[in-house]
């Protein structure tokens, strides 16, 4: 049975392209770590073409947690940023690839962006 943290890493494996990440280059390792060890997942980045594996070396930038918090995180229950904030996540090397690499996490389940929710407010006024 798969878990959010894989599913999320899977269904961005299969995009092959993501148009939200193509001013970035760069490898990213995420390390999430549970009682048995530590899980480790790499996503490569070129100018938006998208590459996850296991298996990979050192990386342009490194998220450091646990695997419930990541879980919490891809399932849309919690926010990345915020657990970073509460350093329930860390991370080590290009910050600038990490704050890119947050436009792909899910939002919350029924979110809305801020202006998509302004304009049903002012159509329905």
């Amino acid at each position: 049975m798969s878990n959010p943290t894989t599913s999320f890493f899977e269904a961005l494996s299969r995009r092959g392209h993501e148009a939200l990440l193509e001013e970035a280059t760069g490898t990213i390792r995420f390390d999430l770590t549970h009682e048995q060890g530590v899980d480790r997942w790499f996503v490569a980045i070129e100018r938006g073409d998208v590459r996850v594996s296991r298996d990979g070396g050192e990386a342009d930038c490194v998220f450091r947690g646990s695997r419930a918090t990541f879980d919490r995180v891809f399932a849309g229950q919690s926010q990345l940023y915020p657990a970073w904030l509460r350093n329930e996540v860390r991370t080590e090397g290009d910050n600038r690839l990490a704050r890119i690499f947050l436009r792909l996490v899910p939002g919350a389940p029924g979110a809305h962006h801020p202006r998509d929710f302004a304009r049903e407010r002012s159509s329905a006024a």
